[in-house]
């Protein structure tokens, strides 16, 4: 198992601000997806993510993410990334899997700047992006 620690606010990856998701729909995380990676991903029941719904501190929310992958070099998972489109920084969190010598899941603790939507978003060995999204309610602003 991969274990990432803290992941912060501010990340190389995506320095670019993003406008938040309109609503709660699958389409506008779908259009979050496709302007910050280029590709266009859908909904599946193979990308677990756990948050809690209620979180008393924006500045460390536990974060548990898998994806069901058998992770041979035929059905593997290549990337993941995480997205908190209301964060400053939307891309949270990133980490490539090996096929063969690791699991596609990690467990690690984020930054929320407001209650949102938080993505996560899976890419295949064929090149498909699956996604799954959360709503995280923050009492508290992680990213001041």
């Amino acid at each position: 198992m991969l274990i990432a620690a803290g992941a912060e606010c501010v990340s190389a990856a995506l320095a670019r601000p993003l406008p938040a998701m309109a609503d709660e729909s699958a389409a506008d995380a779908a259009d979050l997806v496709k302007e910050l990676i280029g590709e266009t991903a859908v909904e599946s029941g193979r990308v677990h993510l756990d948050m809690p719904k209620q979180f008393p501190t924006g500045y460390t929310v536990p974060l548990s993410l898998k994806v069901d992958s058998a992770m041979t070099a035929d059905d593997h998972v290549r990337h993941v990334r995480v997205l908190a489109p209301r964060n400053p920084i939307v891309e949270v969190l990133n980490f490539q899997v090996v096929p063969n010598r690791s699991e596609a899941r990690v467990e690690t603790r984020i930054r929320l700047a407001q209650p949102q939507f938080v993505v996560a978003v899976a890419e295949m060995h064929d090149g498909t992006f699956l996604m799954a999204k959360t709503w995280v309610a923050v009492a508290t602003n992680g990213c001041s």
